[in-house]
């Protein structure tokens, strides 16, 4: 019972990590109607980032600002690829997400390195850890990543109400409309990509530490658990304020990783392997992207 309880905890832990992703992966996604794929990119970037920090001798939370930054950089990049080059959004984020593997190898100057208390690295969580050692690691380790997920939550809700904020939201509905109103649209793309693909690093930043390692290749995917945690969170819970909306995406993302720690556990019953979590992420996907077309199907058969 006492596994149970444990294996649950940490899915949940995995899973508000997911959610700074999935946040940073609304903005693009369904703010401003952009499809960017630099979200592979910008997760490992972060995660390089906080690693060659650490290895530098910097304080977690100065790796982590850095790695905010760098993610920023990378969306300012791709939002310039779009906007001044004209180069069709997919096109822009695949381009960035290819240069992004070969920057995060510079900073790593390996395909993977670990963060090790043996060889002097400080986290977030080792911090924790020692100023409560009186508390259950794990239950300080859901406790923090609660509280970041409620102050990242009412920050982007607060921005979200902003000028800049409105602005990112109707360049997304109609953009015509936004630059008849004297607002420059490239400008707000460039404002949300940015946001965006800093939320993402930051997210890649804190997993690094979560998991203990960085590595090259772990961006690999993050874009489809991003956007499978946005669309699950629509599903589950209906809203069309910012405030439910921000509710559901770190719903949907709990439950998304949820699901793939259960197939991983115990999908082996029914001969699942761990190959195998890309087709059951895919799988997922298309179930939930499906649903809702299903539902009126049966809806309209009765």
């Amino acid at each position: 019972m006492l596994g149970i309880v444990n294996f649950l905890i940490y899915s949940i832990q995995e899973g508000l990590l997911f959610a700074i992703l999935a946040l940073g992966v609304f903005v693009t996604f369904r703010c401003l109607s952009f499809p960017d794929l630099t979200v592979d990119g910008s997760y490992p970037l972060g995660a390089a980032v906080f690693g060659f920090m650490a290895y530098s001798g910097f304080a977690p939370l100065y790796g982590m600002f850095v790695a905010f930054v760098a993610g920023a950089i990378a969306g300012l990049f791709t939002g310039f690829l779009h906007t001044f080059s004209k180069i069709p959004a997919l096109l822009s984020g695949i381009l960035t997400m290819i240069c992004l593997y070969s920057i995060n190898l510079r900073i790593m100057g390996r395909p993977n390195i670990s963060l090790s208390e043996l060889l002097g690295h400080r986290t977030v969580f080792t911090i924790i850890r020692d100023t409560w050692q009186t508390f259950p690691e794990i239950y300080l380790h859901l406790i923090f990543l609660i509280g970041i997920i409620v102050l990242l939550k009412i920050v982007l809700d607060l921005f979200l109400h902003t000028e800049i904020g409105l602005a990112i939201r109707a360049t997304g509905d109609n953009e015509t409309l936004v630059e008849v109103q004297g607002v420059n649209p490239d400008q707000i793309k460039l404002v949300g990509i940015a946001v965006s693909n800093a939320l993402v690093a930051l997210s890649g930043a804190l997993f690094a530490q979560f998991q203990g390692f960085v590595d090259i290749n772990m961006g690999i995917g993050m874009v489809v658990a991003g956007l499978a945690s946005v669309i699950i969170g629509e599903v589950l819970l209906r809203g069309k304020t910012i405030f439910v909306i921000t509710i559901q995406i770190v719903l949907g993302a709990v439950i998304y990783r949820m699901a793939t720690a259960i197939a991983l556990n115990w999908g082996y019953h029914i001969g699942f392997k761990p190959f195998d979590l890309r087709l059951f992420t895919g799988l997922l996907v298309i179930i939930i992207l499906s649903f809702p077309t299903l539902r009126e199907k049966l809806r309209r058969i009765r």
